[in-house]
């Protein structure tokens, strides 16, 4: 398990940069601890909702093999749109890895810092189980128009999303560990 933390078009934010750090490697031992699955390799990448869209379906593209400019612009569009209120995402890459995208506009201590970082790690963990990481590929790739799914893959990809989101909510717990104050 390799982790890197990093900022993309982000400047001034040296120590925030530094605390992430700290709070990431501390949050990737408690989370493959606590979540059942195995910690793929991680990117952390800070970066503010302007440049949030443009970093998570440039790894989408590449991940779902989507070379279309036409639904790669619309993507864009739509990810612009929904940027403002995105705290943060994780997506699976193309060579085994997650990259966690986290909106620092969003996170004004570090105690939202560690419950956004916890719940994505927890996404993170959820891709090494059996078939998830395929499956997310395959609704990323309908979502892209790349490869579509029949009516009845993609409401169980959807239920399937729903108990994911439903599993990273109730392991937020495990930012307390992190930072005192988020227990609170």
């Amino acid at each position: 398990m390799k982790l890197t933390v990093s900022t993309h078009k982000l400047f001034g934010y040296r120590a925030t940069l530094r605390t992430a750090k700290r709070l990431a490697e501390e949050a990737v031992r408690i989370v493959d601890r606590a979540v059942p699955g195995k910690m793929p390799d991680v990117q952390v990448v800070l970066t503010g909702e302007r440049h949030l869209a443009e970093v998570a379906t440039a790894a989408e593209w590449e991940t779902a093999g989507c070379t279309d400019k036409r639904v790669q612009a619309r993507a864009l569009r739509a990810a612009k749109r929904l940027a403002r209120d995105t705290a943060g995402r994780a997506i699976p890459l193309a060579d085994g890895g997650v990259l966690v995208v986290i909106n620092v506009d969003q996170h004004p201590n570090e105690t939202t810092f560690a419950v956004t970082l916890v719940h994505e790690l927890v996404h993170a963990m959820q891709t090494s189980r059996k078939d998830v990481r395929e499956r997310l590929i395959a609704g990323l790739r309908n979502d892209l128009g790349v490869e579509r799914q029949t009516r009845r893959q993609v409401r169980e990809h959807d239920r399937l999303l729903q108990a994911e989101e439903h599993e990273a909510y109730g392991a937020e717990y495990l930012a307390g560990r992190l930072v005192p104050a988020a227990a609170a």
